[in-house]
């Protein structure tokens, strides 16, 4: 995983770069530069209004009582799409317009969702359910004490009480 990263964050730079250079040699720097800053404005425009429908179904999946699963990975998509717009090339900008595309976004959710499935079943992934129905630590919580229904106080009689067996402390 780490060596494709590495590799990835290598290869692309380079190969933008050098279509960068290429388009520039062919239409002109001034040219290349308005096509770079424009596609920059469009793409940021495009993800904000897409992030902000994706954020709207999310909502409505919620207030409906329904997990968004597809709804998260299509923000997730949308916003790394719109990371990949601002930044400058052609390769990363038409990777930032697939992923933007609400058809190419459905290939890349089903593709997201194949892997973490494959992730979950492999056992390297581990999902963990919390709350009412999950374990007694909650999502983000430590242990609850436990509910003590039915109890006797049983005073035998030694000793004096000392500031530890007040109940106010």
């Amino acid at each position: 995983m780490f060596g494709r990263l590495l590799l990835l964050f290598l290869i692309v730079p380079l190969v933008d770069l050098a279509l960068l250079v290429t388009v520039g040699e062919r239409i002109g720097l001034l040219p290349t530069v308005g096509i770079v800053v424009l596609t920059a404005v469009v793409g940021s425009w495009l993800a904000r209004r897409e992030g902000t429908a994706a954020w709207r179904r999310v909502q409505q999946k919620l207030a409906t009582g329904g997990v968004p699963g597809p709804e998260l990975i299509d923000g997730v998509v949308i916003l790394v799409a719109g990371t990949l717009l601002l930044t400058p090339g052609f390769l990363t900008d038409v990777a930032g317009l697939l992923g933007l595309f609400p058809p190419t976004r459905a290939i890349a959710r089903r593709s997201i969702k194949k892997r973490f499935e494959r992730a979950v079943r492999s056992g390297s992934v581990r999902v963990v359910a919390g709350g009412p129905t999950g374990t007694p630590f909650g999502p983000f919580g430590a242990a609850r004490p436990p509910v003590v229904e039915d109890a006797e106080v049983i005073d035998d009689g030694s000793g004096t009480p000392t500031e530890a067996d007040s109940p106010t402390r």
